[in-house]
Parts: structure tokens; sequence; C-alpha cells
């Protein structure tokens, strides 16, 4: 099993696919890693040599944020809009969609499980 950016690489998986277990790392730029490495897409992880797993932890380590400080990035751009008290900033804020969805009926996601209201009972003449 490899550890690249401090992931376990499944070794059972082709190489396009392993490096997408890396988050910040999608089917496209491991594409490009695995070229720019001289790698071939198809060959599995277990198969790489020690020779091409350090080209490709050297090329992720030095072109790309991953992991720990690309989701810090994240959390500081949100951070930054809930400060300014922007659109975007306040949803967030709220839990609600940020994007523009309509949440009459769905989101979910955002608004976490359903918390009923209950009606008042018509007074009986």
């Amino acid at each position: 099993m490899a550890r690249i950016a401090g992931v376990d690489i499944p070794d059972n998986k082709r190489g396009e696919i392993a490096l997408t277990y890396i988050f910040g790392i999608g089917r496209s730029t491991a594409q490009r890693i695995l070229t720019e490495a001289g790698v071939d897409w198809d060959k599995k992880a277990q198969d790489w040599t020690d020779d091409e797993s350090t080209a490709i932890r050297n090329i992720i380590s030095e072109n790309f944020k991953v992991e720990g400080v690309l989701k810090s990035e994240v959390q500081m751009s949100i951070k930054r809009l809930m400060d300014i008290g922007c659109y975007r900033g306040l949803r967030h804020r709220k839990g609600l969609p940020v994007r523009g969805q309509r949440t009459k009926n769905n989101s979910r996601t955002r608004k976490g499980k359903r918390k009923t209201v209950a009606n008042k009972k018509k007074a009986t003449k």
C-alpha cells in the first residue's frame, strides 16, 4: 500500500482511480499527474516501482494543494464569506443551500432532519 500526501493509496485499483482517494485530486488531475510522471493510467498502484511512486509524490507536493492545506483554505474562504456578511455567508451561517437551490421541498442535506411543527386544534362551538 503506497502512501502519498498522508493517504493510503489502494493497491488493487488502477493508478488513475487510486489517486482520486486523495482529497483535491479528481480524475482529470490524476491523469495529468500520471502522464507527467510517465506512468500508464491503467497500471495498478501495486505495480508502481519506487521511482514511479516517488515521481508521483514529488509532482503532487510541488504543484498541487491537497488534503489538510486545501481543506483549511476552503474553510478560511467560507469563514471570510461569513465574516463580511454577504448573501452566501449568511446562507452558510443559517445552514441553508448556498447556490440558489429551492428549499420548499428538498435541501434536506443542508437543513438536516425534518422538524415537524404541530398546528393548533380548532376550537369546537
